[in-house]
């Protein structure tokens, strides 16, 4: 069983920076590849970033791309979402998960665990 922790939200101006942190622990962490969703109020939940389990893939939201990185670090069972040039709209509840096989996938139903959230609001 694994626990996933998220860590690094806030209230950020729009253009700002944040970055979050997803602590991983009760499993081989380098074994999971990792995914970040995020939840607006009032909308579902939505596929934000992925990254391989041994990091060497990546992939994002047309959303994102290009403001956001994802990055992991097996050692500290850490798994990263870089923030840049962030907007009103990217206001949300950020979820980190977990899913046991190495390939990056966006699909919420192929991860097996995930995180409670951490809110990061971005103001106009």
């Amino acid at each position: 069983q694994v626990q996933l922790v998220e860590s690094g939200g806030g209230l950020v101006q729009a253009g700002g920076s944040l970055r979050l942190s997803c602590a991983a622990s009760g499993g081989t962490f380098s074994m999971y590849s990792m995914g970040w969703f995020r939840q607006a109020p009032g909308k579902e939940r939505e596929f934000v970033a992925a990254i391989s389990w041994r990091g060497g893939s990546t992939g994002f939201a047309d959303s994102v791309k290009g403001r956001f990185t994802i990055s992991r670090d097996n050692a500290k069972n850490t798994v990263y979402l870089q923030m840049y040039s962030l907007k009103p709209e990217d206001t949300a509840v950020y979820y980190c998960a977990a899913r046991p096989a190495p390939g990056v996938v966006s699909l919420q139903s192929e991860y097996d665990y995930w995180g409670q959230g951490t809110q990061v609001t971005v103001s106009s």
